[in-house]
């Protein structure tokens, strides 16, 4: 039974009416003191909390049936709902645990969506789930995996998938935050439609509007022609936002209207458009630690994570190392021919050992470099050792300027620029070899105007 708490007569008949005729079953009250009589009851399964029951508009009165609402069922979910909205407001609601904040005249579609997915998390979880039991209820074909807290993950993951929850991954970098994304996707309503990848680290501020919202010809100077942006590509689909932590306060703006009001405008058009999407957000940097420093709005992150999923090291779950790595040698043999290729329990014992701060594409790395220099059909310790020291002695045999012939920043430009040459403009590779993230990367070339043509990685 959803709950609808509002003071006016005629919200709450459009209220009943809209879940009506999607079949919810729902009540409405216009006080707190009613409202409380029928979370007593306990059959309520979510709240829509209007903020004002007042002429006043401070969001107070909601405010404090929250905090009762909360201390009686600290899992409820409840939406809160207002024509007085303010970013402050919204901010303190999630605080408080509310589950999504939507402004009066809400859009019926926008509405449905978040009820349907914050009753659709309500669904029972499977305790300690197995990897059998998993892929009968969810297709997981490409997440290679048997640890326990990766299996609970995965559940957790498949669960939320049928909503149309914002999903934020979290996790260190080569951890496989985009498969999950892609997973989740794959297992959603939604998988018919498109799921397009943005690497908003590799989009400059100048560039955002363009890149995400699209622009009519003549909008600026180099506008030939009209371009679709990235959040129409994903009409109806999903948009992965990879590298959410790099985005720049001015970006992060123009975002949160997005996922607000589910409308932008196409740049250089007053025209609106509605962005019926799902969002997935990906980042290896700690946004709360980044909230308290200022550097990322508290209001976006709140917006961005109803569901988090925090993908562990590969340090943590060195069970799965033999799986990957005899995952990674199937797709070699075919891929170089080499049919009898098997990897020695020794050196899988041995790679099980390695720190992998680099975590599953390091890993990769090493496997596919040892394939491709070794002769031996059954790979062992030395064979993959010498393929880590070489590596390790590539990054230490470095002749560095004395000291004076070069400030820093030229210092910094003469690598970025040897990075790039090395590996013949591959942006990823060069940031992996520079100890940045493509975003970071992506920056210093802009900071330093260092001319590039990217190569595919």
């Amino acid at each position: 039974m959803i709950l609808i708490i509002d003071d006016d007569l005629a919200v709450r008949a459009s209220l009943l009416l809209l879940l009506g005729q999607k079949n919810y079953a729902s009540t409405a009250v216009g006080s707190s003191a009613e409202a409380m009589v029928s979370l007593a009851g306990g059959k309520i399964s979510l709240v829509i909390l209007d903020l004002n029951f007042s002429l006043e508009t401070s969001g107070r009165e909601g405010m404090q049936l929250l905090t009762q609402i909360r201390k009686k069922d600290p899992a409820l979910p409840v939406i809160l709902i207002t024509g007085w909205a303010t970013i402050e407001l919204a901010v303190e609601g999630m605080k408080l645990g509310a589950s999504d904040f939507i402004n009066k005249p809400w859009d019926n579609t926008h509405f449905l969506q978040s009820v349907k997915t914050l009753l659709g998390l309500q669904q029972p979880k499977v305790a300690q789930p197995s990897r059998k039991q998993l892929d009968k209820l969810y297709d997981f074909r490409s997440i290679i995996a048997e640890d326990k807290q990766m299996l609970e993950l995965l559940e957790i993951a498949g669960r939320v998938a049928e909503t149309d929850a914002p999903v934020l991954i979290t996790g260190e970098s080569g951890t496989g935050k985009e498969l999950i994304a892609e997973a989740i996707h794959h297992n959603s309503l939604r998988r018919n439609r498109p799921f397009v990848k943005v690497n908003l680290g590799g989009i400059s501020a100048s560039l955002f509007e363009s890149e995400m919202f699209g622009h009519v010809r003549g909008a600026f100077t180099d506008a030939r022609t009209d371009r679709m942006g990235r959040f129409e590509l994903a009409s109806k689909g999903t948009i992965f936002l990879d590298e959410i932590g790099d985005l720049d306060a001015g970006s992060q703006v123009k975002l949160l209207r997005v996922l607000q009001d589910r409308t932008f405008e196409v740049l250089g058009s007053s025209r609106s458009k509605t962005a019926d999407i799902r969002v997935i957000c990906a980042t290896n940097k700690n946004l709360a630690d980044m909230v308290a420093k200022g550097t990322f709005r508290e209001d976006l992150l709140y917006r961005i994570n109803l569901i988090t999923l925090k993908l562990p090291p590969l340090r943590d779950r060195k069970g799965d190392i033999p799986l990957l790595v005899n995952f990674m040698t199937g797709n070699l043999k075919a891929l170089y021919n080499r049919p009898l290729l098997s990897v020695s329990q020794e050196a899988m014992k041995w790679l099980q050992q390695l720190p992998l701060p680099g975590n599953i594409r390091q890993l990769k790395n090493i496997v596919e470099r040892t394939v491709l220099v070794s002769k031996n059909q059954q790979l062992g310790v030395q064979d993959f050792n010498s393929q880590l020291e070489a590596s390790v002695s590539r990054q230490t045999d470095t002749q560095l300027p004395e000291v004076g012939t070069l400030t820093l920043e030229e210092t910094e430009i003469l690598m970025i620029r040897r990075a790039l040459q090395f590996h013949h403009n591959r942006i990823s590779k060069a940031a992996v070899a520079l100890g940045l993230t493509r975003s970071a990367l992506y920056r210093r070339l802009d900071k330093y105007q260092i001319p590039y043509d990217e190569t595919s990685d």
